[in-house]
């Protein structure tokens, strides 16, 4: 039930453009001094209650311009009601091949997205989802926070 869940995710990762829906659910956690930390997983819980809706789940991770990686490799662990569990790696990219950003830059911040577009959770309840950070130095920096946005689809 779990890797259906994650495979259903995983199929409709993408990069969001924009979004103009109100969400439903929208949390972030902010990097002390500006680091992400490897023992430091924020966790995100959110409580579906419709599971005949549809949801887009939009990970939002903010960086400085002095980032210094072109990408960023996340693991996404999810808990379902049941307490069922899985763990899935992702990459979001930061920057084009050339150096250019690839997500919404405002003066020396720079928004990236990783979308999960129009999912159908299979049970009531609370969901919990922690993120993890998955680059192999102990320490990412230039990173101001992270977040999850739920949005209700109509």
């Amino acid at each position: 039930m779990v890797n259906k869940f994650i495979f259903i995710l995983v199929i409709g990762a993408s990069f969001l453009t924009g979004c103009t829906d109100s969400p439903f659910y929208d949390k972030s956690y902010s990097f002390s001094g500006n680091s992400w930390e490897q023992d430091v997983k924020p966790t995100f819980t959110v409580n579906i209650e419709d599971t005949t809706k549809a949801y887009d789940f939009i990970i939002t991770l903010r960086t400085t311009t002095d980032y210094g990686f072109s990408n960023a490799w996340i693991f996404l662990n999810t808990k379902t009601p049941t307490g069922e569990k899985a763990r899935e790696p992702f990459e979001l990219k930061i920057t084009n091949a050339d150096g250019s950003w690839i997500g919404k830059k405002s003066g020396t911040t720079v928004e990236n997205f990783l979308l999960f577009k129009r999912k159908k959770l299979p049970q009531k309840g609370k969901y919990t989802f922690t993120i993890e950070q998955g680059i192999t130095q102990k320490t990412l920096k230039q990173v101001l926070d992270i977040g999850l946005t739920v949005v209700e689809v109509n």
